[in-house]
């Protein structure tokens, strides 16, 4: 068992690049239920996801919990963008996703904002412009990562650089091809 760290702000497109990898077979998938679920026309969330006032908080000895098989497990955080230098030292692969403050701001109303059922948004975030404040804040810390840990990041541009990357096979259902440019998202990988 491993683990794959994944963090974005909010409207950050995060979990259509986690989709793009969630049903290898290298993945541990027990995390997803029908609660655990929420889809519309423009996004698709599945599995858990870890943050101050979700189900599940986002300290180490929490990501486990929902999960009971076998293979790597993807533990998605927002508010992991403010610990990446401290969650280094798991040498575990970091993937960061970044997408420009108003686009996700943008991106993020238009899915639902406060009316996505899961994960449920409102306790930590609260309000529109606490949500403005936050991207900015996990855009900005994602990036002084970046640039800070430069020789151990990898650019990915692709779904199937994504899989190189993290060393896992290439789902065999529901697999797309994806240029994460397409849609204005630079995904990152902190590899030890």
């Amino acid at each position: 068992m491993s683990h794959i760290l994944v963090t974005g702000a909010p409207g950050s497109k995060w979990s259509g690049i986690i989709g793009d990898i969630y049903r290898s077979k290298d993945i541990d998938q027990t995390d997803y239920s029908k609660e655990r679920k929420f889809k519309n026309k423009k996004v698709n969330h599945h599995g858990v996801y870890f943050d101050p006032g979700f189900e599940f908080d986002n300290k180490k000895e929490m990501w486990d919990l929902p999960f009971s098989g076998k293979g790597k497990r993807i533990i998605k955080s927002h508010t992991f963008a403010y610990q990446l230098n401290d969650l280094k030292k798991y040498k575990l692969p970091i993937l960061m996703v970044y997408r420009n403050c108003y686009e996700c701001y943008k991106w993020w109303h238009e899915a639902g904002g406060f009316d996505i059922e899961y994960p449920n948004y409102k306790p930590y975030y609260k309000n529109s412009d606490n949500m403005w404040c936050e991207i900015t804040s996990q855009n900005t810390k994602i990036m002084q990562f970046v640039k800070d840990n430069e020789k151990n990041i990898g650019t990915i541009t692709n779904s199937f650089d994504l899989l190189e990357a993290l060393n896992i096979s290439e789902p065999t259902t529901n697999f797309r091809y994806r240029e994460y440019s397409d849609d204005n998202i630079q995904l990152y990988v902190w590899l030890n």
